[in-house]
């Protein structure tokens, strides 16, 4: 099987791209960047940054994962022809796999890539869901649960999140006062990594844990409660963006290319859609399982990455794929990241220096597509914000996660040259 690599890669900056004009109801809002826009601006960059131009083009994936509630505009895929008109004619497919939407468009491009038909492919990962109001855009969302027994009788990913933090905690026999400082600090790395991302939805959120347990429990600028025990430091944000990688072949790329980031492996691995199905709520099985296959495939342990993102939707979930991974013990995470590992200077691996969901932001089907661009720029020596302190990264792992826990995309990263 032929080796596939990432050659070009683009981020549009992650935020409320919106303009609000009513303070009062926040519902007459108007785009300063609209879902078209995003996508033709990450296209567009990803191949400039690839040296290529639309002509060398074989194929567009468009990873989005509500765009028909979130901007009324489903047939998704042919917009990538408004990326450059070279690109008309050209096949284009639109993937959907909730917040795992993007990483598995990279799949199937990677696939095209490795069956020989296509030379070069372009991934762009998209999601505007700052023009709905918080229920309809709750509503949006939950259609990526299991809608008769979940999004239908009123669930929401918070609460779906919160049974597996509720799991956790009674696993690992946390008290409250360990889970919120272990959460803390989790969300708190992430906000201090962020202040370093100028693509990032949040720069200034509180950088120490010690800020955010001394927050109020409730009015403004407060730690509210969204789902127990999930409050709002603990949830990742309501983000518009996009981002686009370009893959070719690994012996195209090395044989054109002063640098190469090779893909050395993937794990694709799905698991029951419905909660009430997984007996073991404390631990990502089916993420375990494809880390399993990305590290077997790459011929790596954890032992040997040196950069991560990791999918923190809400920061139980950091906990649990920085587990998966192999960083920490099951059930240990908390601990260290509270240790102070984890961040720029760690000696082993660093964890989501761009911010990671929590503050980076999460534009749902941009997600997997900007993990795997910030990495890639981080093997090229390229890193957008903060880079590792220690030691120049030669390999990543990206950890996308769709719905709650359900489809789970590994993805190793190597520079090979």
């Amino acid at each position: 099987m032929s080796k596939v690599s990432i050659v070009g890669a683009y981020n549009t900056k992650f935020g409320s791209l919106v303009d609000v004009k009513d303070m009062i109801s926040f519902k007459k809002k108007t785009d300063v960047a609209s879902f078209y826009d995003l996508i033709i601006e990450a296209g567009r960059g990803a191949i400039a940054d690839a040296g290529l131009t639309a002509e060398d083009i074989d194929g567009v994936w468009i990873g989005a994962c509500a765009p028909s509630r979130f901007v009324n505009q489903a047939h998704v895929a042919p917009i990538g022809v408004m990326i450059d008109p070279a690109l008309r004619l050209k096949p284009m497919t639109r993937t959907e796999a909730a917040c795992a939407s993007s990483s598995v468009a990279i799949y199937d491009a990677i696939y095209a890539v490795e069956s020989g038909r296509f030379k070069n492919v372009l991934v762009v990962g998209v999601e505007k869901m700052n023009l709905l109001d918080t229920q309809a855009m709750t509503t949006a969302l939950a259609t990526c649960s299991y809608w008769p027994e979940e999004g239908g009788t009123g669930a929401t990913f918070p609460g779906l999140f919160a049974e597996l933090a509720k799991a956790y905690i009674e696993r690992y026999q946390l008290s409250d006062t360990q889970w919120r400082e272990q959460s803390a600090h989790v969300a708190a790395s992430c906000y201090a990594n962020a202040a370093h991302n100028p693509l990032a939805h949040v720069r200034n959120g509180p950088k120490t844990a010690a800020e955010i347990l001394a927050l109020p429990e409730s009015g403004r600028g407060s730690n509210m409660m969204v789902a127990a025990p999930l409050r709002l430091h603990d949830c990742s944000l309501v983000t518009d963006g996009a981002a686009a990688v370009v893959l070719t072949s690994t012996a195209n790329a090395m044989a054109t290319r002063d640098k190469v980031v090779e893909i050395a492996g993937i794990g694709h691995s799905a698991e029951h859609l419905p909660l009430s199905l997984r007996a073991n709520k404390w631990v990502l099985e089916a993420g375990k399982d494809a880390v399993a296959k990305a590290f077997r495939e790459a011929g790596v342990t954890a032992d040997d990455i040196d950069i991560a993102e990791v999918h923190d939707c809400f920061t139980i979930n950091q906990l649990l794929t920085t587990e998966a991974l192999g960083f920490s013990a099951d059930g240990t995470a908390g601990q260290d990241y509270m240790a102070g590992r984890f961040g720029a200077d760690d000696e082993k691996v660093c964890i989501n220096l761009s911010g990671g969901l929590k503050a980076k932001g999460h534009p749902v089907g941009a997600t997997g597509a900007s993990m795997h661009a910030l990495v890639y720029k981080q093997l090229m020596e390229q890193p957008i914000g903060l880079a590792p302190t220690r030691k120049i990264p030669k390999i990543g792992v990206t950890f996308n996660v769709g719905g709650s826990g359900v489809t789970n995309c590994v993805t190793v990263l190597r520079r090979v040259k």
